[in-house]
């Protein structure tokens, strides 16, 4: 992947995410989701980006690893696709 083509997601708090890598943006409230969030903690791929604020979102990545995000679903969802707007025009 060349660095030109490299977009990033804000997250939040200056935490930012490769939009490429992002497979699934997720409400974090079911108890599906609790136990991704669960299951990714005892396999060490949890990434808690929330800087210590409530978790309002869940972003699953192609390498499976599951980060931690304080803003709402809608918020990353919107910014998501603004950038891939952006880079299609």
């Amino acid at each position: 992947m060349s660095t030109d083509k490299l977009k990033l997601l804000n997250i939040g708090f200056g935490n930012s995410v490769v939009t490429s890598r992002v497979v699934a943006i997720v409400n974090p409230g079911s108890s599906p989701m609790r136990r991704l969030r669960e299951d990714a903690r005892t396999d060490n791929r949890l990434i808690d980006a929330t800087q210590g604020r409530k978790t309002r979102s869940l972003i699953i990545t192609d390498s499976n690893h599951v980060i931690l995000s304080s803003i709402q679903t809608e918020t990353i969802t919107q910014r998501l696709a603004n950038i891939e707007v952006k880079s299609d025009g």
